[in-house]
């Protein structure tokens, strides 16, 4: 099996579906949808490689972990590296799986992008799909916008209480040294106000860098 190309990670957050959950982002998406959260991890790029036994470990490293979220980027690229990653953390520890994609579930299914999509689709619990529409963002439940779809896969989640399409949003923001996460699916105008930060802090270190 091959090494995964990551754009990040984050282990312990409540913010991408129900439970305390661990989530990649791989690094490298085909569909450039305007107003995209992520717009650093569409270029199919070389950013951290990681064999899947690594990253599951890595991954369930908090021990109150009971789930995983796969996201990117585009992780149906990657879908038999990931299909690893889901089946060696469950050899750990009983994890659920989340999966987004901007592909559909037909197209995943008739004509898959990538080797190992079927596997993939094997293990995940919930798959939403379809692209980031801006206009159709109603800033409700774990989609993106009102367009992506949510599909109970396996059926594990779905009588857990969560609400995938209508809840409230919920986000977390880590700031690791000069750099931010944004962890969720923000509402639109708090992806706007978490931009423009982002910027005038990176613009303040360039300046300060100069000034030394």
């Amino acid at each position: 099996m091959g090494a995964l190309n990551v754009a990040t990670t984050w282990v312990g957050t409540t913010a991408l579906g129900p439970g305390r959950r661990s989530v990649v982002w791989v690094q490298g998406c085909p569909f450039h949808c305007a107003g995209c959260m992520s717009p650093d991890w569409i270029p199919d790029v070389p950013a951290r490689s990681v064999e899947p036994a690594e990253l599951a470990a890595e991954l369930l490293a908090d021990p109150a972990v009971d789930g995983l979220t796969f996201s990117g980027g585009e992780p149906t690229h990657q879908a038999a590296g990931l299909a690893e990653v889901i089946r060696a953390a469950r050899r750990t520890r009983d994890t659920t799986l989340v999966c987004f994609t901007g592909y559909r579930l037909e197209r995943l299914r008739h004509r898959p992008p990538a080797p190992g999509v079927a596997e993939l689709l094997d293990e995940v619990d919930v798959l939403i799909d379809g692209l980031y529409v801006a206009a159709q963002d109603d800033g409700r439940g774990l989609r993106g916008s009102g367009n992506q779809r949510v599909h109970h896969l396996s059926g594990r989640l779905a009588d857990c209480g969560y609400d995938f399409e209508g809840r409230s949003r919920s986000t977390e923001i880590v700031v690791d040294g000069h750099e931010a996460l944004l962890i969720g699916v923000p509402p639109p105008a708090l992806l706007t106000v978490f931009d423009t930060a982002v910027e005038q802090v990176r613009q303040s270190h360039i300046g300060g860098d100069h000034e030394r």
